[in-house]
């Protein structure tokens, strides 16, 4: 494709690409769009394959010649514009924390945001470049090969994403799909394995219309399609109202695991949060006074709920936390730092109960870049900022889960959630598995933007995966009770001060995917598709004899 050719299709691949972003949680209702995710990718196909068509005359012996050259560099091109766009438009709520309350420069923050979306977005411009050499556009050739070839590789730079340089997979295209057809997956291959086949099908979408017809594969890989359509129908159906005659029984406790819980959002402005005698203040007498006076079985307090140090609390607050929950029938959990300088500080969970001699205590593994840790080479970036950053310790993968009144409580600290295969890892001694996820976060950084809908959407997929209701205690937003089918049954407004009371159901039974991602984490995905590419290169070397 010539430059201006390129050049005249970039709008277009930006605005698929945007359309992505909106698919995770549109700008207006917050709510996600799995028909759009699907168009969106469909459209990058489109462009991949029939603008390269319109300047070049494709056969089987064009294999190393400039014009397979032109396909993936167009790939490269369209690939990094669409996530360029996607990404952007995906987790532009950056910019709040860093120019509102970190005081960075507005071009500086804006360039930061674009810097790292630009970054991320390189991989998907790699896949698209390899899709594009390996599958030359040929107007009379088609298949499933081609659409597997693509989901493959699409997923593949979603788990790199996921995984390299700490991860940062917030905005995965399976997020659509939370409450599409396609959401039955989770419990099987989580949400990588829905990014796959959405993948497959904007893939299909476009290659369709090439198919040999004849061709049995073909018959086999749309009747596929269509079985994945209606069980993922039938499984909504289910998640939705439980009531269906074809709805599966789940395994579920003898006696059913019912608790109460409040869950307290102060909603502390993030920018009087860590000030002495202002926010810290505030923070200590509104959350002391709730877990004082609360009256549920079990009572959660938010991410650095309490914002300072055991030992730099007033005289007598902590003690008198530990002695509120010494006897009687009641537990609670609270988000607060610890440490010291020679031991390190962390991001910590701590935990009260009767009976207990020490506190339960969970240090949060998956820390935040430029936030809980820096990253070598960076310390000048953050040194431009006002925001209280240092670099915390890591707690371990797979830490105990607190356990009370036959509930084992697994919690997680802000976006760890996001990590579906470190949470996993819990469920791999099914008799001490968590019958309930419990998230503690602090998103206030990000003020009233779409990143509050989209943490709770990663909630919902994680209740997916594992079957489990998640319990968020959260400072400003989303506060909500979800149960083991991925429905909201209790939330409180956003931005508000309010303790949620509520009861959840724990469960017990293992879902497909806790039971192989305890093991093996991501690994089986990550061969599958590496197993699809090779065949994919396979084909193409068979193509150029």
């Amino acid at each position: 494709m010539s430059f201006a050719r390129r050049f005249a299709c970039s709008p277009m691949a930006l605005a698929a690409g945007c359309a992505q972003a909106f698919s995770i949680g549109d700008p207006w209702t917050g709510q996600p769009h799995w028909w759009l995710q699907v168009l969106s990718l469909a459209f990058l196909v489109w462009q991949l394959v029939h603008r390269t068509e319109r300047t070049t005359s494709w056969s089987a012996s064009t294999w190393g010649t400039p014009q397979v050259e032109a396909g993936w560099r167009t790939g490269l091109w369209l690939g990094w514009l669409f996530g360029l766009g996607w990404l952007t438009g995906t987790f532009w709520w950056l910019f709040i924390s860093m120019h509102t309350y970190g005081g960075l420069n507005a071009v500086l923050a804006v360039m930061a945001v674009l810097g790292l979306a630009g970054l991320l977005a390189l991989y998907y411009g790699f896949v698209c470049a390899v899709f594009m050499a390996l599958t030359p556009s040929r107007r009379n050739a088609g298949g499933l090969a081609p659409a597997l070839l693509f989901a493959a590789l699409w997923t593949l730079a979603e788990l790199a994403r996921g995984s390299w340089f700490t991860g940062f997979p917030w905005g995965a295209g399976g997020y659509a799909h939370i409450d599409g057809p396609l959401a039955f997956l989770a419990r099987y291959g989580g949400v990588y394995s829905i990014g796959f086949v959405a993948a497959a099908l904007a893939a299909l979408l476009v290659l369709a219309p090439r198919f040999r017809w004849r061709a049995w594969p073909i018959y086999a890989g749309m009747a596929l399609v269509v079985a994945l359509g209606g069980a993922g129908w039938a499984a909504r159906q289910c998640a939705v109202d439980g009531t269906a005659g074809f709805c599966p029984v789940s395994a579920s406790p003898a006696q059913p695991l019912v608790m109460s819980v409040a869950l307290l959002q102060g909603n502390i402005p993030q920018d009087e949060k860590f000030v002495p005698g202002t926010g810290v203040m505030d923070s200590l007498r509104w959350y002391g006074e709730q877990l004082r006076d609360a009256e549920a079985t079990l009572v959660v307090a938010p991410e650095t709920a309490v914002p300072v140090l055991p030992r730099q609390l007033p005289t007598g607050y902590w003690e008198a936390l530990a002695a509120r929950y010494d006897g009687g029938a009641q537990a609670a959990l609270l988000g607060i730092p610890l440490g010291d300088m020679e031991a390190g500080y962390t991001n910590s969970v701590v935990g009260f109960k009767p009976g207990q001699t020490e506190p339960y205590r969970y240090d949060k593994h998956h820390l935040v870049p430029f936030g809980e840790f820096i990253p070598p080479f960076f310390k000048w970036f953050t040194q431009m900022m006002n925001i209280p950053l240092g670099d915390f310790e890591r707690g371990a993968v797979g830490q105990a889960s607190f356990e009370w009144q036959g509930q084992r409580l697994a919690p997680n600290v802000c976006y760890e959630d996001l990590f579906g295969e470190e949470l996993a890892a819990r469920f791999a001694t099914p008799a001490n598995a968590p019958t309930a996820l419990v998230n503690l976060s602090n998103i206030g950084w990000f003020g009233d933007s779409i990143a509050i809908g989209q943490h709770l959407q990663i909630s919902r997929m994680r209740t997916l995966e594992f079957e489990r209701p998640m319990l968020r205690a959260t400072n400003t937003g989303a506060t909500a009770v979800i149960d083991h089918r991925g429905q909201v049954t209790h939330e409180l407004p956003r931005l508000t001060r309010g303790v949620l009371k509520a009861q959840f159901e724990g469960r017990t039974n293992l879902t497909p995917f806790a039971n192989w991602a305890s093991r093996f984490g991501l690994w089986p995905l990550w061969g599958l598709c590496l197993a699809l590419v090779l065949w994919g290169i396979a084909g193409s070397v068979r193509g150029r004899s």
